[in-house]
C-alpha cells in the first residue's frame, strides 16, 4: 500500500493516477498515524520550497517523514518533493529542507558558458543518461521524461543515479538508502515514467514481504 502525502502542495490527482494504472493500492493523506501504515511513501509538490516546507511543519509531517525513514521506509519524492528531500534551498531566500540527502537546490542561472541566455524554468522532455545501477533502474532503456522546474538540486555524484541535460548536468533520479527522488514527473512522462514507479512499487511489496 502506497501512502500519497497531502501537505497542500502536491500534484496529488496525477500521482494516484498513476499508481492507478499500475494497479497499485493507494491513499492520500495528512495523517502521519495513517501514513505511518504505509509499506512505502511518495511527497508530490508543486510550488515554493519555502512554502511546502512551512506546511510540512505546520501539520508535524516533516518529523513525521525522517522517522518513517529513519525506520526503514520507502520513500520517493517527485519534482519538488525531491527537492524538499536535501539540506536547503535558495528559492525565496535560504529555507531549510529535510536533510534526508545531502545537498542544496538552487536555480539555473538562465545563461550559458558562451553568455547566451536560455530559457527558465526548464520544460518539456529530455533524455535521461544513467549514471550508476539501482534498483528503479532495472531492465530500463535511457529514454525521455518530461520535466518542469526552475531549481535543481546540486548534489555530491555519489547520490545521482540519472540525469538530463539543460546547458548543465541535471540530477533527474536521486537515491540515499531507503530514499529516492525523481525531478520530473513519472506520471506524466509516458511508458518511461509508469516503469520507473512500477520499479518503485517492486521495492515497496518486497518490503512488504519481509
Amino acid at each position: 500500500m502506497i501512502g500519497i502525502v497531502d501537505y497542500g502542495m502536491g500534484n496529488l490527482f496525477s500521482v494516484s493516477k498513476g499508481l492507478e494504472r499500475l494497479q497499485a493500492d493507494s491513499f492520500i493523506s495528512d495523517d502521519p498515524n495513517k501514513l505511518a501504515e504505509a509499506a512505502g511513501i511518495i511527497l508530490p509538490g508543486v510550488g515554493s520550497f519555502r512554502d511546502a516546507m512551512s506546511l510540512l511543519e505546520k501539520q508535524k509531517l516533516d518529523v513525521f517523514l525522517k522517522k518513517y525513514v529513519a525506520d526503514g521506509g520507502l520513500l520517493l519524492g517527485i519534482c519538488l518533493g525531491m527537492q524538499l528531500l536535501f539540506d536547503e534551498s535558495e528559492e525565496n531566500g535560504p529555507a531549510k529542507g529535510l536533510s534526508l540527502i545531502p545537498g542544496k537546490v538552487v536555480r539555473f542561472s538562465g545563461t550559458d558558458s558562451n553568455g547566451v541566455n536560455y530559457k527558465v524554468p526548464h520544460m518539456g522532455w529530455n533524455r535521461l543518461g544513467f549514471s550508476q545501477p539501482s534498483p528503479l533502474l532495472q531492465s530500463l532503456e535511457e529514454e525521455y521524461v518530461y520535466f518542469v522546474h526552475s531549481y535543481y538540486a546540486d548534489a555530491d555524484p555519489s547520490y545521482i543515479i540519472a540525469s538530463a541535460e539543460y546547458d548543465i548536468s541535471v540530477p533527474a533520479v536521486v537515491a540515499k538508502g531507503n530514499v529516492f527522488g525523481m525531478q520530473f514527473h513519472p506520471e506524466k512522462s509516458g511508458q518511461m515514467g509508469m516503469n520507473l514507479l512500477k520499479n518503485y512499487l517492486s521495492l515497496v511489496e518486497k518490503r512488504e514481504q519481509t
